[in-house]
């Protein structure tokens, strides 16, 4: 779906510069909160952290659109007391991010849970006459009370992560009594006095806001907290009005989905006749239109949880429920009963053929014309502004329809229009067909529509509501046989998943064994990869490696909230994201090689379990030489106890890699990696009565995507984040791993592991990680021994580097291999316990989170498992980078 930010027109303001996707205030703007403006470098890290929620398109035209108008016009944001008292780390966390870019909204908040707690705490009766809260003396008191409170929570937990941040419990709304014989103390305000707030974001601080109101008199009065932010938003009109609710959104009472998008305009009528539309949801709907009634069309509120904030504004799919005004649409079966002039207009500026001259729309009118004398049927749908228009037909004969054409303009894709005719489409025509071209900039919007897909030559051919594979292989090859674009065909059986042409790739006949893919050599048909989860710092460096990789292509690059867009970083064919679920890889499995030959699973923790469940069912019966190769970036299965995974450490578990016939690998972790290689050359001199330490300092990115503190520059700035000091999946990783591989070598066995101390931190730089060990040695040991021993050990690997010096970060980020080195030792000391103490090693090692840590490690035991040298498609230096001491 294509959501809107509703780009206000004849906002005063100019375009921020795409090259930086910054926000620029112009000339003529009031330049607020000028003292808490983050520099442009941090702009364009948090920037580039956006850009993997949506793509680099949609975050630079929010962030245009945001910051073309003054601050206070951005956004109205209401906080309920529930998220603040369950939620709020990740409230603190998401309005942080928006300053971090310049934009400041301006919260108001309830506290209503925790009102009701402090009553019943006060054995104060919680009254209620028509949903509006009774509020006596006793009550308001209370009420100051715990607003301030809360208030003060919410300031505080921003100022913690580096955000100005300025209370404001009164002064704000000025308000005269509801119904005081009724109500009480409960207030309807009349006047909003913008200067407090205005005030606030010119200091550079965020304004948090009660909303309990003050009589002319100085009486306080208690105000819900959604109607004090609807009338700051009629004083404002700002271009989001954002409600936080824990649900995330609005949901359909019949289906129990969450509802993406309401245009009032179209739907409210229907919408309240709904018999799940009832008490409080129906309330909502009506205050919400009242207020959106009063406001430009450029105006919306969006109804979403604090966790998604980001997502909601800064991509066109959002993730909560958005409403808006809209306009009111039409359809029409007769050329004759629309307005051909401005349809005519509309066709000439966004249709591509007939913008480019190579046809007219009097030559498309014609067309439509002979269509009907040949007893075919057309719609023509569009709304009142005519900003958006489609042209369905269907042929004599023909039960599934064609969009024919489907045009908008900027205005219609931002507004979120384009989704509304799409309903009103669906709605005639259960099942639909349609072409769009691979440029297309909204092709994203197509594939969350369509229900399946499939592309041939400079085109990918949707389709909606069609089941029958029969009928599809009939409208693919009817579609474009004229078009001379038949290259590719239908499998049959197979759900077309693909977002690419693909090539029939011949195999050599397979030999009895594992494998049938040459050994020793880069040469050879090419591997196909599927890779499950791209949206991620470690996917978008799998893409580039496997895009420079001599045998593997890329055939499925699935994202679930990247789907439509286009793959970036690769060239060796034009790639569009799908979003595959774990019964459509299982589909694509049954084929075995001839589909994928190797599945990456580059997932969150405790994610990729169906889709291993589902690649094993649909593999059952495929013999073992057919089957594809699964590697799991994630720690599902690093500790598993079947013998059905081998670790992919290759330095330390070659052997394993090499002779397992599963095909299942289990990724290590990028700080369970550096750690082994620093630990494994010192098994046989460890004492096995103490415990080796290890100090882990990552780069945030190793702290994913999701914002937190963690992945802040602005937090991290000056700063080092120390988390989960104790239990952490590495420190059990590094203990189990290193067990499996001691035996039977060195006396570690399941009940008598080896144990290590680990201490992660993270660190204001991006990527990389640096790790300082500490080993202590059941025998005296020397520097240079150190050093020779693990010369020795890693003689022959080229993706890890031993020297002498202390190597660091900024030498090894961006780089494929590790790099070990810094060693020393303690003073020797005589007798006691000063002598044990002092009989450690001292060591250092570096790696890249992103690559050694994960993705080139991966392509390492992808290279393995398939037969072909270990180091294809991975730089191989012989000396590692180091600065001068």
């Amino acid at each position: 779906m294509i959501r809107a930010g509703h780009f206000a027109k004849g906002r005063v303001g100019a375009l921020v510069r795409a090259s930086k996707a910054v926000s620029v205030l112009p000339r003529g703007v009031r330049l607020y909160s000028y003292q808490a403006r983050p520099d442009t470098s941090e702009k364009e890290t948090i920037v580039k952290l956006l850009y993997n929620i949506g793509s680099k398109k949609e975050v630079e035209q929010y962030l245009r659109h945001f910051s073309s108008v003054e601050s206070q016009k951005f956004a109205v944001i209401k906080v309920g007391g529930a998220v603040i008292s369950d939620d709020l780390a990740t409230l603190a966390s998401a309005l942080t991010f928006l300053t971090r870019v310049g934009l400041y909204p301006i919260v108001v908040h309830g506290a209503g849970p925790q009102l009701n707690k402090r009553l019943e705490a006060a054995k104060i009766e919680a009254r209620y006459e028509d949903g509006i809260r009774i509020t006596d003396g006793q009550t308001l008191a209370i009420a100051r009370e715990v607003f301030a409170s809360e208030n003060r929570k919410l300031v505080e937990a921003l100022e913690r992560l580096g955000t100005r941040a300025r209370p404001i419990t009164g002064g704000v709304f000025v308000a005269d009594y509801l119904n005081r014989e009724k109500y009480d103390r409960v207030g309807k305000i009349y006047s909003v006095n913008r200067e407090v707030v205005e005030s606030s974001i010119r200091a550079g601080c965020l304004p948090i806001l009660t909303s309990l109101a003050e009589t002319p008199d100085g009486q306080i009065l208690n105000v819900n907290a959604d109607i004090a932010a609807g009338e700051l938003a009629r004083v404002l009109e700002p271009l989001k009005i954002v409600y936080l609710n824990e649900k995330n959104g609005l949901y359909h009472g019949t289906t129990g989905k969450r509802i993406e998008t309401i245009h009032l305009d179209e739907e409210y009528e229907d919408l309240l006749k709904e018999p799940w539309v009832r008490y409080g949801t129906k309330l909502k709907l009506k205050e919400i239109k009242e207020l959106l009634d009063t406001l430009p069309r450029s105006s919306s509120v969006a109804i979403i949880s604090a966790e998604h904030l980001h997502k909601e504004l800064f991509t066109h799919s959002g993730a909560g429920t958005l409403i808006m005004r809209g306009h009111r649409l039409f359809s029409k079966q007769d050329l004759a009963e629309v307005d051909s002039d401005r349809l005519r207009a509309l066709l000439m500026e966004h249709d591509p053929s007939i913008a480019s001259g190579e046809t007219t729309a009097a030559s498309y009118w014609q067309h439509l014309a002979a269509l009907k004398k040949e007893g075919g049927r057309y719609w023509i749908y569009g709304d009142e502004p005519y900003q958006v228009a489609a042209v369905v037909m269907r042929k004599p004969g023909q039960n599934i329809a064609v969009v024919d054409k489907f045009v908008a303009s900027k205005a219609a894709v931002l507004g979120n229009i384009t989704d509304n005719a799409w309903k009103l489409i669906t709605r005639d025509h259960p099942q639909l067909v349609w072409s769009v071209p691979r440029a297309d900039d909204n092709l994203s919007w197509h594939f969350e529509r369509a229900d399946g897909s499939w592309a041939v030559g400079d085109n990918i051919v949707f389709w909606y509501g069609v089941e029958d594979w029969k009928q599809i292989s009939e409208l693919l090859t009817s579609k474009f046989n004229a078009q001379n674009t038949t290259s590719s065909s239908v499998p049959s059986g197979t759900r077309a998943y693909s977002t690419m042409a693909r090539r029939t790739i011949a195999r050599n006949s397979a030999p009895m064994g594992r494998r049938s893919y040459s050994t020793g050599s880069s040469s050879g048909s090419p591997l196909r990869v599927g890779l499950i989860g791209a949206r991620g710092f470690t996917g978008r460096e799998l893409i580039k490696l496997i895009d420079g990789h001599p045998r593997f292509e890329l055939s499925y690059v699935s994202s679930r909230e990247l789907a439509g867009k286009p793959v970036p970083n690769y060239t060796k064919a034009q790639l569009s994201h799908v979003n595959l679920s774990a019964q459509q890889v299982g589909d694509l499995a049954k084929a075995g090689r001839q589909a994928v030959d190797v599945w990456i699973l580059a997932l969150p923790n405790n994610v990729a379990a169906p889709f291993v469940a589902e690649i094993n069912t649909a593999t059952a019966q495929v013999s073992v030489d057919q089957q594809p190769i699964v590697v799991d970036l994630s720690a599902d299965y690093r500790f598993d106890a079947t013998g059905q995974w081998a670790y992919g450490l290759p330095e330390l578990h070659r052997s394993e890699l090499k002779t397992n016939m599963t095909g299942r690998i289990a990724n290590p972790g990028c700080y369970a990696t550096g750690s082994q290689l620093g630990l494994a050359p010192l098994l046989p001199y460890l004492d096995q009565s103490r415990l080796p330490s290890v100090f882990g300092v990552s780069g945030y990115s190793g702290a994913g995507t999701k914002p937190s503190p963690k992945n802040d520059p602005e937090f991290l700035r000056d700063n080092l984040i120390p988390y989960a000091p104790v239990n952490h999946i590495h420190e059990r990783e590094i203990g189990h791993s290193l067990t499996r591989m001691s035996h039977p070598q060195h006396p570690f066995t399941t009940n008598n592991p080896i144990r290590v101390q680990f201490s992660p931190h993270v660190a204001p730089f991006f990527q990389g990680i640096s790790l300082t060990l500490h080993v202590p040695l059941c025998q005296s040991m020397t520097a240079k021994d150190m050093l020779e021993v693990f010369r020795e050990f890693y003689q022959n690997e080229k993706l890890v580097h031993v020297t002498e010096s202390a190597p660091l970060v900024r030498d090894n980020a961006g780089k494929h291999y590790a790099v070990v080195g810094g060693f020393a030792v303690p003073p020797h000391s005589e007798g006691g316990l000063a002598e044990l103490a002092n009989r450690r090693a001292v060591l250092n090692v570096t790696l890249d989170n992103l690559l050694k840590g994960a993705a080139t490690q991966a392509i390492q035991n992808m290279n393995i498992a398939v037969g072909i040298d270990e180091y294809t498609g991975i730089p191989t230096p012989d000396e590692p980078t180091m600065s001068p001491n």
